[in-house]
């Protein structure tokens, strides 16, 4: 009876690792992964340089890990034993709170807040106009507000901006964090919703002079919005509800993207089938766009310097200008961007999510 129980046990096993082995063969590879939103590895080239220096192995082990068979499925079970049975507070560095999924980002790094901060300097002193005005503004982010109350490792905030305000002394600080609250982020990813920060566009602009149309209309797209902590984080989550804000400055504005050399929409709509919907505002990472607006020709001209949380905050900022002008210096340098970019006249906005101060290597 022992002889057969044994030998069970090792047909089983034998099958269930023949099996997978058999499955990953079969199953044609990934270039990407949906859920973790990031590119998956590749097999390596087998040459005998790498096989003597242990590249080789190293390369095909994360090719083994990243194409296993059911992958999704093992990493949901390994999260859910790690919250429910083991009680880990954490994930790879993933948390969820009070109903919202966000991921730690500790400690503060006021040397990466320097260097975001420098290269802000070096860009207000080769092209602000002597004649305009120059803002700063930092965006919370989700850890402000969930971090520190709920036991996780927090950056200490006020020093941290403290710091940033005080390294930025040429622009003008337009303190925001009073508009916001966690309710204020989508539970499931990073950014915050559009439809929370109205008032935050209303402040942007009442210190930059303008005044806003903020009779919008509401249009929800989907209520099926996983954001990219869903993913991640491997948990079972409930999805957002993603909507956009219309008006006719938003309907009527003109989107010119200088990386295709074309026009966009204000919002994608394509987009909602894509894989990260956030992309429906001014369709995703863009190093270089400039918003018409034809109903305020002889309105105020604006550049801001920003990070993805931009994307959702222009378009309630359209009706107050003429013309907006969005750089993201992570993609583009800024030393160059007098070839693109007449300064002259135009206000300048920091608008920097604390995420981005806190990495500034992304920065260029």
């Amino acid at each position: 009876m022992k002889k057969k129980m044994n030998f069970c046990v090792v047909l089983v096993s034998a099958l269930f690792v023949f099996g997978f082995a058999v499955l990953g063969v079969l199953t044609p590879d990934k270039k990407i992964s949906e859920s973790e939103r990031r590119p998956l590895a590749v097999f390596p080239n087998l040459t005998a340089e790498k096989v003597v220096d242990g590249s080789f192995t190293a390369d095909f082990e994360k090719y083994t890990l990243d194409h296993f068979p059911l992958r999704d499925s093992f990493r949901r079970i390994k999260a859910l034993v790690s919250r429910y049975v083991f009680g880990q507070k954490d994930n790879n560095d993933l948390y969820c709170t009070d109903g919202h999924l966000s991921k730690l980002d500790y400690p503060g790094n006021l040397e990466s807040v320097k260097r975001a901060t420098d290269r802000f300097r070096d860009v207000i002193k080769k092209y602000a106009d002597k004649d305009r005005k120059v803002f700063f503004s930092i965006i919370p982010d989700k850890n402000f507000y969930l971090a520190s109350k709920n036991g996780y490792p927090s950056i200490d905030y006020e020093s941290f901006f403290s710091y940033a305000v005080d390294s930025m002394n040429e622009a003008e600080y337009i303190d925001i964090t009073d508009l916001l609250d966690i309710s204020c982020y989508y539970r499931t990813d990073s950014h915050w919703r559009q439809d929370k920060i109205i008032g935050v566009a209303e402040r942007v602009a009442q210190r930059l002079g303008v005044v806003l149309d903020t009779d919008f209309t509401e249009s929800e797209l989907t209520d099926s919005f996983f954001g990219v902590f869903a993913g991640q984080s491997a948990l079972p989550v409930k999805p957002d509800t993603l909507s956009i804000f219309e008006n006719s400055s938003t309907k009527n504005s003109i989107v010119y993207d200088r990386e295709t050399d074309s026009e966009i929409p204000v919002y994608d709509l394509e987009k909602v089938s894509g894989q990260d919907l956030y992309e429906v505002f001014l369709s995703g990472p863009k190093s270089l766009l400039k918003i018409k607006n034809p109903e305020n020709p002889a309105g105020k001209k604006l550049v801001i310097f920003r990070d993805s949380f931009a994307s959702s905050l222009a378009p309630l900022l359209i009706s107050g200008f003429s013309e907006i002008t969005l750089v993201d210096i992570r993609y583009i340098s800024p030393m160059i961007l007098d070839r693109f970019v007449d300064f002259s006249g135009q206000d300048i906005l920091f608008l920097y999510s604390a995420g981005v101060l806190n990495n500034s290597v992304t920065i260029k």
